[in-house]
């Protein structure tokens, strides 16, 4: 939960608004195979519910994933293939964020732009501070974050990022409520991951 901490407490109400409203939620299914290393990814996907499992060739499993973790973050900024698979652990619900429109409102929309990719940088970096090898302490004169820690400035928009983490399940919800009262029953329509 920590990661969506950091994406969503430096956007705005209307940024999540936004996400909620163009994303598409679905279930994902234990063992259902979201980002192939080396593939094609179409979607950023935030994870609402249950756990991934990232792998990589020549690795085996390297991570566990819990529910506010975004994937396929690293293939929207640099386009290049995904560099690990993601595969689902048990069944779960995820909201998947079509990129080639995503990319469009940032291009179109500075501030959120501006805002999603601060946020994505955090993000990023917090990441990669969780991998380096113990020895790298040694190469600084402050102390790491420990991994329950959060960056302190960070720390100021932590409760409004809950609040809007839970906005959007809200969202979500009142939407997926609404299509159920106007559409006849038929199968749901899945983005392909």
């Amino acid at each position: 939960m920590r990661k969506v901490l950091y994406i969503f407490g430096l956007l705005t109400d209307a940024d999540i608004e936004w996400m909620a409203r163009h994303g598409t939620r679905r279930q994902i299914r234990n063992g259902e195979l979201l980002i192939e290393e080396g593939g094609v990814s179409q979607y950023l996907i935030l994870l609402l519910d249950g756990e991934l499992q990232v792998s990589a060739k020549g690795y085996g499993p390297i991570a566990r994933l819990g529910v506010g973790e975004i994937v396929g973050e690293i293939s929207l900024v640099d386009s290049a293939p995904p560099s690990a698979t993601i595969t689902a652990l048990g069944d779960g619900q995820a909201l998947f964020l079509d990129k080639a429109e995503l990319l469009q409102k940032l291009d179109d929309d500075e501030g959120f732009g501006s805002r999603f990719y601060r946020a994505l940088a955090v993000f990023l970096a917090d990441r990669l501070r969780a991998t380096r090898q113990p020895t790298a302490n040694d190469l600084s004169d402050s102390p790491a974050l420990s991994q329950d820690e959060l960056d302190l400035g960070i720390i100021d928009h932590v409760s409004s990022a809950g609040e809007r983490f839970n906005r959007m399940l809200r969202i979500l919800r009142q939407q997926r409520r609404k299509k159920a009262t106007h559409t006849p029953a038929t199968h749901e329509t899945r983005p392909a991951p």
